[in-house]
């Protein structure tokens, strides 16, 4: 860059300001203006000179815009100077006193002015190119770099158009060879051959492709321009040294092609090597071989990207070229003995498939598609064997447990026709092996005669069976032995052979055959009408039963009319059944209503019981902990709380007992008769749920240690804290009085009662049910036991506190009158503060809360205290210590003012 002082024209130190008449009257004046323009004149040529034979500093086309920059603003300077008004008068004395120097000087300013033109042209348009340079020099990766090389080349274009100046191939030859330097470089940057394969795999795949990509679009875009302004037929071609632009990018890019193809290569031979073949010892032999082929690469010693080290790099790429061949006559080895241990064509054909959708080698895929005629042969001879089996077994086939002999032979030919069916249908996806003649003589395998001969036979004689059968009654019913239930269990009327029979139907049926219609009649009544009637029968309890008497006898008067009236030759079989199952139906989605009641009351009762009358918000930190009186107000407003939900909760259960009569009688009374037992049922169970429901834990709250010499103690003290929190547990339970009982045999809720010697109505609740529950009184007992045990324990911890009983059971007066007596030294003195020290230390140390199970001990009185006493023996002491000490001062004074005097 050129300083200010050599762009800077010397302006003589001459009064100028007269008129241009005297001014030529002054021949010194005129001498001295003449030498001032010479001077500029050789200031200015030599400027000119230096700028034009400046080069770009450096190879990139930044310097290109640098070098243009700096001179359009040198001579911008100059120009600027030479337009000031003392330049002007200069040159206007000198044009009227006709001096020579003046046209020399002229023609200077002429060429200045054409060079700073150009320069200014030229920087305007590099300027549009500026951001397309930077990134091609910064850019954070390749992609970045792709989206910019077709605007850069189009921009480059509409320069090569319009610009004056870079118009001709000697301007954007040059420029066009920095841009391709550039790109050069940041490839070379950005694949380090020596690195790249210690990086991730598929991500340094991914940049050695995109750079080869940057190479040949800066050649592909260049090109595509070309052809475009050779369109144009108005604007010069450009007819551009391709050596020069693309000679080294070109190189670059076949190094970049060399280097995917060794991504390639890995990748495709890891994949067929998967994880299922990982770990035998000949392939981990070869992966190890794979893995080893990137060695030369990392231990190359050259630029790769030279081209003068173009044989050096072709060496080492034949020698990979050879290493991977040698591996693919091995691997291919290897796949043949993989699909030689195979001994079903069904799995040759899938590891077949799985190594075709992997990205594989080349020679690796040619030699897999010649083994569908392998597959193929072990496919046929597959099936023979296939044929063979059936052939010996056709007359004995192997039946599962309680299969029937028909249908469990067309199963069992359906097995092996399924087993060749199954290999075969993926085959036929396969164009290499749909079109085969082995294929085409497989396809119509078939044991189709087979299973019609079996069919035919069974329904030839099924209905010869049942028209011997036919006069029998549809059902039968027996009593049940139970009691409570009185109901009857009913079965199909049908002799023992014609189990077999609807066996048979049922999986014949499943088959897809046709059976006659009395045989599945017969079937249909087993599995339909009465298993269903058995099911849902089974699904009621005693109460339930009880309740649904009515609707239970409308049901089985039905059924009754299948064992009195009908028979199997009857007509009415098919409306039997459906009236029958209509009925059932009606019965079930009764009882579904029933039982979703229930589930609701089931989910009330476990609000209820879940709820937590000690109920306790836990404390955020130990200062919100509260003391033994405020916790136990605290317990009682959130209990008031709590029993919102249940209260309201167990009047829900009444509303959903009376929908339940409701759904079963029509009426919405609560005090049906029929369902006293279900009342009495609900309302042991709400018992049973309070009870569940008053076993919770006692949460945190806070007592005080205090010093109460010569004891330390607990602030309330522990039969207060004992008596207070069992009054608590009382409370809770005798909350069960909110809840009222409901009359006898009824779920209506029982008003208050006048009773004999009490003066107010008393509601009859479930509080003195709750008192008699063995459960709660063994834990009311425990939870005695356990604050006694938990009492009992913090006054242990309290004990512990004894080791610094020194301070509040001696008189410290009287023991530092007794110390002092025997005149001590300072340093008996300060052995003793010292050790009062330490023990101030120790107790502000000690910790200001212990958490004893449910209850927060504050230490912060006792440690107060404690720290009191300490500071009140150091200052007993120090009192004591304070006259002998000022004696002793004193006496030094003297001594050491008789020093000073002699």
């Amino acid at each position: 860059m050129y300083s200010l002082d050599e762009v800077t024209l010397q302006i003589p130190e001459i009064d100028l300001d007269k008129e241009v008449d005297v001014l030529l009257n002054t021949p010194d004046m005129l001498e001295a203006l003449e030498r001032c323009v010479m001077n500029w004149q050789t200031q200015i040529t030599f400027v000119i000179e230096e700028q034009l034979n400046k080069r770009p500093q450096g190879p990139g086309p930044m310097a290109e815009i640098d070098l243009w920059q700096e001179r359009s603003s040198v001579f911008n300077a100059l120009s600027e100077q030479l337009k000031q008004p003392v330049a002007e008068k200069i040159f206007e004395v000198l044009k009227a006193a006709n001096a020579g120097c003046l046209h020399n000087f002229n023609g200077t300013v002429a060429e200045l002015t054409k060079y700073h033109i150009e320069a200014h042209d030229n920087i305007r348009f590099l300027r549009t190119l500026e951001r397309h340079f930077m990134n091609l020099a910064a850019g954070a990766n390749f992609a970045l770099i792709l989206e910019t090389i077709p605007d850069l080349m189009e921009s480059l274009q509409i320069m090569w158009m319009i610009s004056l100046h870079y118009n001709s191939n000697e301007r954007m030859v040059p420029l066009m060879e920095r841009i391709a330097w550039q790109l050069c470089e940041q490839v070379a940057q950005g694949i380090v051959v020596t690195s790249i394969f210690r990086e991730n795999r598929e991500e340094a795949k991914t940049r050695v492709l995109e750079a080869k990509q940057v190479l040949e679009q800066w050649k592909s875009s260049y090109f595509e321009m070309r052809s475009q302004i050779e369109k144009l037929h108005q604007t010069p071609h450009w007819d551009f040294d391709r050596i020069r632009l693309f000679e080294r990018s070109n190189y670059m890019a076949s190094v970049c092609q060399d280097l995917g193809r060794v991504f390639q290569a890995l990748e495709e031979f890891n994949n067929v090597f998967g994880p299922e073949l990982k770990g035998d010892r000949r392939v981990n032999e070869l992966l190890k071989e794979v893995n080893e082929l990137v060695l030369p690469f990392q231990d190359v010693t050259f630029n790769p990207f030279s081209i003068s080290k173009k044989a050096s790099w072709r060496m080492i790429i034949q020698d990979f070229e050879n290493t991977i061949e040698n591996i693919d006559k091995r691997v291919i080895d290897f796949v043949d003995l993989s699909f030689n241990t195979l001994h079903f064509s069904a799995a040759a054909f899938e590891l077949l498939q799985k190594f075709q959708k992997i990205s594989t080698r080349k020679a690796i895929n040619n030699h897999l598609k010649r083994k569908f005629n392998d597959i193929l042969t072990q496919y046929c001879r597959e099936v023979d064997s296939i044929s063979e089996i059936f052939e010996a077994e056709k007359d004995h086939p192997q039946l599962t447990k309680n299969e029937p002999p028909v249908a469990g032979a067309i199963r069992w030919a359906r097995a092996l026709a399924r087993r060749i069916k199954k290999t075969i249908l993926p085959f036929l996806k396969v164009p290499e092996m749909l079109n085969s003649e082995q294929t085409s003589l497989v396809k119509h395998f078939t044991l189709k005669g087979y299973e019609t001969i079996k069919y035919e036979s069974w329904l030839e004689e099924t209905e010869g069976k049942l028209l011997s059968l036919m006069k029998k009654k549809l059902l039968t019913a027996k009593k049940i032995e139970e009691v409570v239930r009185d109901n009857v269990k009913y079965t199909v009327n049908f002799a023992p052979e014609i189990k077999e029979i609807i066996s048979e139907t049922n999986y014949l049926v499943g088959l897809g055959f046709f059976v006659p219609k009395l045989a599945e009649n017969v079937a249909l009544l087993e599995n339909t009408l009465i298993r269903r009637y058995h099911s849902v029968m089974d699904t009621l309890n005693e109460g339930q039963i009880i309740m649904l008497a009515p609707q239970i006898q409308e049901v089985t008067k039905g059924m009754q009319y299948g064992c009195k009236r009908l028979n199997w030759n009857s007509l009415g079989i098919q409306d039997f059944i459906n009236q029958g199952l209509q009925n059932l139906s009606k019965f079930e989605s009764l009882v579904k209503q029933i039982l979703n009641n229930e589930k609701e009351i089931e989910s009330k009762l476990q609000l209820i019981m879940m709820s937590n009358m000690l109920k306790f918000p836990a404390p955020d930190t130990s200062s919100d902990v509260p003391g033994l009186k405020e916790f136990c107000r605290r317990i009682e407003l959130e209990r008031v709380k709590t029993l919102v939900l249940p209260i309201s909760k167990y009047t829900d259960i009444g509303f959903l007992i009376t929908k339940t009569e409701h759904l079963i009688l029509g009426t919405s009374s609560g005090k049906a008769k029929s369902m006293a037992n279900y009342y009495t049922h609900w309302e042991r169970k709400v018992i049973k749920e309070f009870d569940m429901a008053l076993l919770g834990k006692t949460p945190l709250f806070q007592i005080d240690a205090i010093l109460s010499a010569p004891k330390i103690v607990s602030q309330p003290q522990s039969n207060e804290i004992y008596w207070v929190i069992m009054q608590c547990i009382r409370e809770c339970i005798e909350c069960t009085k909110r809840f009222p009982r409901w009359m006898n045999g009824t779920c209506i809720e029982c008003p208050p009662q006048q009773v004999y010697g009490e003066e107010e109505l008393v509601t009859i609740s479930f509080l003195s049910d709750v008192w008699l529950d063995p459960s709660l009184k063994e834990t009311a007992t425990a939870t005695s036991e356990n604050i006694k045990r938990l009492l009992i324990s913090m006054e242990r911890y309290l004990n512990t506190w004894k080791h610094y009983r020194a301070l509040w059971e001696k008189n410290r007066t009287i023991v530092n009158e007794t110390f002092a007596a025997k005149n001590p030294s300072c340093a008996m003195y300060d052995e003793k503060l010292q050790f009062l020290s330490n023990i101030k230390h120790k107790v502000m140390q000690e910790p200001r809360f212990k958490a004893k199970y449910s209850i927060y001990l504050n230490l912060e009185p006792l440690v107060n205290t404690l720290q009191e006493l300490a500071e009140s023996w150091i200052i007993s002491l120090s009192s004591f210590l304070n006259k002998p000490a000022k004696e002793d001062l004193f006496k030094c004074l003297v001594m050491v003012n008789k020093c000073i005097y002699y």
